[in-house]
């Protein structure tokens, strides 16, 4: 949020959005856990990841657009690389949860582990150059 200057209606809205998306897994989970991981809410645990993972692609498009074009905020975010990729891997893993509940999950790991690399993007770009900020 250091790199956002300005916010507007639609990217409050997308906000809350994630925020919605993000309430829900503490359920997911617990309904997973009591069920001992059986297919059945190993697939809705993924669709809320999934949701969750598009409404934060949707937010960062939001402050992206609304934000001038080549900010620090575009600069930083790029490509977003790792927030497509964890999309796809959600969604394979809602279709594979069906065939093999422990491959599902394992996809799910697979891009918490991705995540759990610091994405240092926007720290980079604040630096700037020397290293001296904005």
């Amino acid at each position: 949020m250091h790199a956002v200057k300005k916010v507007n209606g639609p990217i409050l809205w997308a906000n809350t959005h994630l925020l919605f998306w993000l309430s829900l897994v503490p359920f997911a989970t617990a309904w997973m856990g009591e069920n001992h991981f059986a297919a059945r809410p190993v697939a809705p645990y993924g669709v809320v990841l999934l949701m969750a993972g598009l409404a934060y692609y949707l937010l960062s498009q939001c402050l992206i657009h609304y934000h001038p074009e080549g900010s620090l905020l575009a600069t930083a975010v790029g490509s977003d690389f790792k927030g497509k990729l964890s999309i796809g891997i959600y969604a394979a893993a809602i279709l594979l949860s069906f065939a093999n509940r422990w491959a599902g999950f394992g996809l799910y790991w697979v891009v918490a582990l991705i995540w759990l690399v610091p994405d240092r993007r926007i720290e980079r770009v604040l630096a700037g150059p020397a290293g001296g900020g904005q």
